[in-house]
């Protein structure tokens, strides 16, 4: 089934309001903004907690849930419980998404200790850790599949649950700029936020005066209205379609009810790129010369012997050509890396569990070389495997629950095709769509098959991939995902040749 985008991605940055060409509008400077500074400690803040409602593209989605405490268990350190839930309409199905999150932070806001839970559809997830000023240690599991990792650090690292309360403990005053790193749980890096306060301002849209702030961070940018403890008042993001306001409790869990009603595809309407003239049999596209833009000028799309992209101006020129797995290629080891790097297990493709290795055993027993492999790899998932818009985190949630969007097929293709022996790595990017005359996000796979990488798509059993794939990004992991983030919404396909 053909994604969007990732929606644990989407928890990186689910704030925002308004169009931002409709914001000067809503909001006008208010005279006497605060000054000087003050400086909250957490044990005088005026609050113990909030509640937001969450709506996209005008439609509620869901409600956030903070609060926060002094420990009982640590003194001088504090607990910040954070919920997050999500239901909405996405190609026909209702999807459910519950994050729950708890960081345990010293005074100045820093992080110690934390926990989050993920329930995305029925997949369970877990992560937890802990750091001091040298290390973040992390362990995750997920249907029995765990994995450790530890990132170096400098200094202080903190929570993404204390990107607003950081201006109030540091003293909110016009002008004044921001600069700390953030442990990330969706993508489990680290990056470092950078905030300004504009201005001083009243609005329609909530009660009062509040600073406007400027967030940004993993390539997202946000507008905030907070009060000078650090309450947001309204928040905007993803161009202006998220948005999440100040609520009472009633009124954000209001959602459940609006949510079930809503049959809107709005994550589809938003994703989708139009194409000037549709493209008819796009599974039998051989070569697409395309102009992409709205990547933004700092974006590199991928090029290799299959998709050559070259940037001109603030646009990208692709030539993608659709290759056979019969023709020998020329020693493609990956971009000058080791092909060791795609055959090895990893927490979200462990081809070294023993449930992986064995199912992949059985389905290759009686292939004759690599791609007899591959074909069979292909068979078994497309007769064992539903096509589903069911959020997974690894391969084994996808061979446990048997059912999957695009990337969790990619998923459990790649890691049975490590296990069996073949480099593989996992790709996202757009491919065409018939049905919705446009370009949707989509995961795959590519293979290294006689020297040469081969794009094959698991969740339709193409291979090759026709030409209609063009790859954004290369990785299997959530921060991989990243950037695509940052597209939705914004990119546009020209069409220059199709063969």
């Amino acid at each position: 089934m053909l994604q969007k985008y990732r929606l644990h991605s989407v928890l990186l940055f689910m704030l925002g309001f308004l169009l931002a060409g409709c914001a000067g509008r809503y909001f006008h400077d208010a005279p006497h903004p605060p000054s000087p500074a003050r400086l909250y400690e957490l044990s005088s803040l005026p609050y113990s907690e909030y509640w937001t409602g969450i709506i996209f593209n005008g439609n509620k989605i869901g409600f956030s849930h903070f609060s926060i405490k002094a420990s009982k268990d640590f003194p001088g350190h504090y607990e910040i419980r954070s919920e997050t839930v999500l239901h909405f309409h996405f190609l026909m199905v209702d999807k459910k998404i519950n994050l729950e999150s708890y960081d345990l932070v010293r005074e100045d806001l820093s992080l110690k200790e934390f926990l989050y839970h993920y329930d995305m559809d029925g997949s369970m997830s877990e992560l937890s850790g802990s750091c001091d000023h040298e290390n973040l240690r992390i362990s995750k599991s997920s249907n029995n599949s765990t994995s450790t990792d530890t990132i170096e650090v400098t200094g202080s690292v903190y929570p993404g649950s204390v990107v607003y309360l950081y201006p109030a403990v540091c003293g909110i005053e016009i002008g004044r700029i921001y600069r700390y790193d953030v442990f990330d749980s969706e993508s489990q890096s680290i990056d470092t936020v950078n905030q300004e306060i504009l201005a001083y301002q009243s609005s329609d849209l909530f009660q009062g005066s509040a600073f406007k702030m400027e967030t940004e961070y993993f390539g997202q940018e946000m507008t905030s209205w907070i009060d000078a403890s650090g309450k947001p008042l309204f928040e905007m993001a993803l161009g202006g379609v998220l948005i999440s306001g100040l609520e009472s409790e009633a009124e954000a869990k209001r959602y459940l009810l609006e949510a079930s009603m809503n049959k809107d595809e709005d994550l589809l309407d938003f994703s989708l790129i139009k194409t000037k003239e549709p493209i008819t049999h796009p599974g039998q596209a051989t070569y697409l010369e395309v102009v992409i833009s709205g990547t933004g000028d700092d974006f590199t799309m991928p090029s290799d012997t299959r998709q050559v992209c070259d940037r001109i101006d603030t646009k990208i020129h692709c030539r993608i050509s659709v290759q056979s797995p019969d023709e020998t290629g020329e020693g493609d080891d990956g971009h000058g890396g080791s092909v060791n790097e795609y055959l090895r297990s990893t927490y979200t493709v462990p081809c070294s569990d023993k449930r992986i290795a064995d199912r992949a055993a059985d389905i290759t027993e009686h292939a004759a070389g690599d791609l007899e492999k591959i074909e069979a790899i292909l068979l078994w998932i497309s007769e064992n495997i539903k096509k589903e818009p069911v959020d997974v985190f690894t391969a084994l949630d996808v061979l446990v629950g048997e059912k999957a969007e695009c990337q969790g097929h990619a998923y459990l293709y790649a890691a049975f095709a490590r296990s069996a022996g073949i480099p593989t790595r996992v790709v996202g990017g757009i491919v065409y769509v018939e049905e919705f005359k446009g370009f949707l996000y989509h995961s795959w796979a590519e293979s290294l098959i006689r020297g040469r990488w081969i794009a094959i798509d698991p969740t339709i059993s193409q291979v090759p991939a026709d030409a209609t794939h063009i790859k954004f990004i290369e990785g299997e992991s959530i921060s991989s995902l990243i950037p695509l983030v940052g597209m939705i919404g914004k990119l546009g396909v020209e069409i220059v040749n199709l063969e």
